[in-house]
Parts: C-alpha cells; sequence; structure tokens
C-alpha cells in the first residue's frame, strides 16, 4: 500500500518514521525526495564491493567504528536538535561510516557520519552532487566519495573552514581512507 502524501509539504522525522509502505524516502529540509527504484546491477555490484572493503578495513584494525550500507537511516539535526519532530533531514547513503557510538541507535544514525560514499547512477548523479555535497558539508561529514561506477572516484574532505576542498579524482592504484589515517583501498577492487 503506497501512502499519499503531499510532495510540497513539509515533514520531520516523527512523520518519516510513522510511513510503513515500501516506497524508499529521503527528507531534505522537511521535503520529500522520493528515490529511484532498485539501482543497476553494477550500482549494486560496485556497493558491496566497497562496503566489503570498508568493513574489512575497520575489522582489520580493529576500530571501533562501524560500516553501513543502505538502506540505513542517517537523521541530520540542525543547532543541535534531538527531538523526533525536530528533526527534518533524513537520508539514506549508500554507505556510511560512524566512528562515534552515540549517533547509533536502534533506528539508524542520529548526528553526521565520519564518512559517506554515494555511488552514481543516471538517476542520483545531480542530486548526489549538488543538494547531498551541500548537506553533508553543512552537516559536517568529514570525508565524502561520490563513486563512478566505471570512471573513478572523488574523495572531497571536510576543510577547518568547514567546507569540502575541491576533490581529488582516483582513477587508477589505490584510494586513501582519509579518517583512517594511513589505509587505503585498491580501486580496482572496487570498480574493476
Amino acid at each position: 500500500m503506497e501512502l499519499s502524501l503531499d510532495l510540497n509539504k513539509r515533514y520531520t522525522y516523527a512523520d518519516y518514521y510513522t510511513w510503513w509502505d515500501n516506497t524508499r524516502r529521503e527528507l531534505l529540509d522537511g521535503l520529500i525526495k522520493l528515490m529511484s527504484p532498485a539501482p543497476a546491477a553494477q550500482h549494486q555490484e560496485v556497493l558491496l564491493k566497497l562496503s566489503s572493503e570498508l568493513y574489512h578495513l575497520v575489522k582489520k584494525n580493529k576500530g571501533k567504528c562501524k560500516v553501513f550500507s543502505a538502506p540505513f537511516d542517517v537523521r541530520l539535526p540542525k543547532n543541535g536538535e534531538r527531538e523526533d519532530n525536530r528533526i527534518n533531514t533524513v537520508v539514506q547513503p549508500d554507505i556510511c561510516i560512524v566512528c562515534d557510538p552515540a549517533k547509533i541507535d536502534r533506528r539508524g544514525c542520529l548526528g553526521a557520519p565520519d564518512f559517506i560514499a554515494e555511488v552514481q547512477s543516471l538517476s542520483t548523479s545531480k542530486y548526489d552532487l549538488t543538494e547531498k555535497f551541500a548537506l553533508y558539508e553543512a552537516s559536517g561529514v568529514r570525508e565524502y566519495w561520490v563513486v563512478f561506477p566505471s570512471d573513478g572516484v572523488k574523495v572531497f574532505l571536510l576543510q577547518p573552514d568547514g567546507k569540502y576542498d575541491e576533490g581529488t579524482v582516483y582513477e587508477t592504484g589505490t584510494i586513501p581512507v582519509h579518517i583512517f589515517n594511513g589505509l587505503e583501498i585498491n580501486l580496482e577492487e572496487i570498480i574493476g
């Protein structure tokens, strides 16, 4: 059963949490963003490979961080708000890493993850590179990867001024995972 929701109305996480139909949505500043149907096989393959690499990297190094893949709700409150009826931004990044266990609860993550990766598809590319880019930057996500399944990865790092750098493109070789000092992933393991 699909709910009939007004796409021009603003909602909160308290509303979002009551929507128990099969439609995937995100909330950006209270407005509903409908998510596309199941991604292409290549998207899912890259997502699985990258998630696995990151998980094994954390596990091998006995890290306290946790790796999550979509669907996984990340609530991004403004001004320290923690009440469900005050939070109006909820996203489901393809992959996120949360290193502060206090941010993880039974419903997902409350606060900015340390790392987010979005795997590109035709239907999400503009959204990931504009609206989500600005949202992740403003929320304080330290490292943001935009993964192009056939071409490589562009990595943005949050700078001391709270803005992302211009990004570094990786098309071959290894990619440093900056939130883990000195650790890296072989690009060919992800998109090869």
